[in-house]
């Protein structure tokens, strides 16, 4: 079975999304395959189902797409200081990849896109490692060895790229944003080929 770092991400305006293709494309450059998945909207009342194949964009996640990944990046954007509900529903139906290990051993990381510079960004990042570390995977974040981590205006933390989309959600990622979610896939991606060296 081939190789490949899942991309799992949650997006409603459009900054995780983004900020997701650029992880991708930083672990792409590590020289490994990334799979990037999202999953779908949720409502309290449930009149029409969601098509299993989104009408446009990247398709949803399955849970064979996660059980045979060999690394994930997880993203979501900040709802209150936590992950969309919708990324948490889709956690929660993994029961069966936690009793069988499917996840141990396997390198993971966060990001997180926020409305403004102190809406979350960080609790948003902490509230998604739980379920990692339930799942047995390994943490990764960011190192200062870039230097965007200590010169960001806008997003970045140690715990994951991270981007400031403004109360609009109108604000485009700055060039350190970018750089650390490329930085993010390619020490991702690295480590992928460490762990899975023939």
């Amino acid at each position: 079975m081939q190789t490949y770092v899942l991309v799992l991400y949650y997006s409603k305006y459009g900054s995780t999304k983004e900020m997701a293709h650029l992880i991708a494309d930083g672990i792409e450059a590590a020289g490994v395959t990334a799979k990037i998945r999202t999953v779908p909207n949720i409502a309290t009342v449930v009149n029409v189902a969601e098509p299993s194949i989104p009408e446009e964009g990247d398709i949803y996640c399955t849970l064979e797409d996660l059980q045979h990944c060999s690394g994930l990046a997880l993203g979501s954007p900040t709802r209150f200081g936590n992950m969309a509900s919708e990324m948490k529903y889709f956690w929660d139906q993994t029961t069966s990849l936690w009793l069988n290990g499917a996840l141990h051993n396997k390198p993971a990381c966060v990001f997180s896109s926020s409305g403004s510079m102190h809406g979350g960004q960080e609790s948003t990042l902490l509230t998604m490692l739980p379920p990692l570390f339930h799942h047995g995977m390994m943490i990764m974040g960011l190192t200062n060895a870039n230097p965007a981590l200590s010169n960001t205006k806008t997003g970045g933390t140690p715990y994951g790229a991270t981007h400031v989309s403004g109360p609009r959600h109108d604000l485009g990622l700055s060039q350190d944003e970018k750089i650390l979610c490329e930085e993010q896939g390619k020490r991702l991606g690295e480590m992928v080929k460490k762990l899975y060296a023939h």
